[in-house]
């Protein structure tokens, strides 16, 4: 990924503010009260399943939800914000209750789009809203033409440290390599402060750091539209990862602590660095005001180009018996209202997936202006696969394994090609009868 300025606290918080004032200003006059629905005699529900980022997730929606119901009173919205630990288990259960819900932010699609469960959003969503989305976002969202997901909310991923364990190492800038890496690890573990390099291979977020080291390698999920799980250049960057860990130079439980519970850990100081998303600059100052941090690109092999890799995540609506189009497309036009939306990207600490917000931002923060420069080129999951999602289900243990020599990482990567590919076979067969 593309290296960005190191920050701190007070300029970060500043340039946000600044930047939200400035949004709020620019926004105000474009963005009018929401029009109410025109047959209220009919009323509507939408049942809204969001996942949880922060502590201020839930206060945030639900204040949102309750200014649109006081301009559209006969449309009620039950929402429900859940953690990402159970936010799976959630929908899966109403799916099967045939109860799903009529909107849920998530961070998949393809499955559900290739099982019939979804709307086409561009018979929902106002043109008004298409036209202020980033077309490549929108892209990645589609199958076949239709629009069955949309970006909700994008990062890009970056390494993060502790500048005060850097410079007690005698390290004077973030590794760009993996060699750089390494070394950079095995300094800080030295002063016997703090650990070096956090690995999340949890059922959270395994498939993030298999894709950094897997691209890092010059490798990835697909090739050529095929599934690459077992590439030579995977291999490689698993191997590389579980070496780290045998040298002692990763915390000691990337199997246990999530990427979230590994912040903290850097906060705290017990910890030198960690490759996370660009939420770390708001959500770990806030809670340890007087971190002193940096960021850096994501280390590669030597020898390979610099990587970016974003993330986004997306909104999808479910077809059910109470479907009311107008009523969602009046929602949603309200969750991206740009006023409220920016001031969302902002306590969050996310990219916006809105070109006027995005726009605006970036005039007023460089780092954010450097996140959508990464942002653009970025490098993603395949969302677009149908089998996606069960692939990240089946890797969610192949950490443990190959951590603990139950398998090597050839292996595990050929055993979870396999499973891809007759995955994918599978799907293909479902949809062609």
């Amino acid at each position: 990924m593309h290296s960005r300025p190191t920050g701190v606290r007070t300029a970060k918080l500043a340039a946000a503010c600044s930047a939200l004032a400035l949004v709020t200003v620019a926004c105000s006059g474009d963005s009018p009260p929401p029009t109410p629905l025109k047959n209220e005699e009919e009323p509507a529900l939408i049942r809204f399943v969001a996942s949880e980022y922060s502590s201020e997730t839930k206060p945030m929606l639900e204040a949102l939800v309750r200014e649109f119901e006081q301009n559209n009173p006969y449309i009620d919205v039950e929402l429900q914000v859940a953690n990402w630990d159970i936010l799976d288990g959630i929908y899966t259960t109403m799916i099967s209750n045939n109860q799903p819900p009529d909107l849920l932010n998530t961070n998949v699609y393809a499955h559900f789009a290739a099982d019939g469960l979804l709307n086409d959003l561009n018979a929902i969503i106002s043109d008004e809203l298409k036209d202020k989305l980033y077309p490549s976002l929108m892209q990645m969202d589609q199958l076949n033409g239709i629009q069955y997901a949309l970006p909700y909310v994008a990062s890009v991923r970056n390494l993060y440290y502790n500048k005060e364990l850097f410079e007690e190492a005698g390290l004077t800038s973030p590794p760009a390599t993996w060699d750089e890496l390494r070394e950079a690890a095995r300094a800080i573990t030295a002063t016997g402060k703090a650990n070096g390099f956090g690995v999340d291979l949890t059922d959270n977020e395994i498939q993030a750091y298999l894709s950094y080291f897997f691209l890092g390698a010059g490798g990835g999920w697909l090739k050529n539209g095929e599934w690459a799980i077992n590439s030579a250049a995977n291999v490689e960057g698993l191997t590389f990862l579980k070496q780290l860990y045998d040298e002692g130079l990763t915390d000691p439980d990337p199997t246990v602590t999530t990427r979230d519970e590994k912040q903290r850990v850097l906060g705290d100081g017990r910890l030198g660095m960690m490759i996370s998303g660009t939420y770390f600059t708001s959500v770990v100052p806030r809670e340890f005001p007087n971190l002193q941090w940096g960021s850096g690109p994501l280390p590669v092999k030597a020898g390979e180009q610099p990587l970016a890799f974003g993330v986004h995540d997306v909104l999808v609506s479910f077809k059910t018996d109470h479907t009311n189009k107008e009523a969602l497309s009046a929602f949603i036009d309200f969750l991206y209202n740009s006023e409220s939306y920016a001031q969302m990207v902002a306590r969050e600490g996310f990219v916006p997936v809105l070109k006027d917000v995005g726009s605006q931002l970036a005039v007023a923060d460089p780092l954010m202006k450097n996140s959508l420069d990464a942002l653009a080129v970025a490098q993603f999951y395949p969302i677009q696969q149908p089998a996606w999602q069960a692939v990240m289900d089946k890797a969610r243990k192949l950490g443990s394994a190959v951590l603990n020599n139950h398998v090597s990482p050839q292996a595990a990567l050929d055993q979870l090609q396999q499973f891809a590919v007759e995955r994918t076979k599978a799907v293909r067969e479902d949809r062609n009868g």
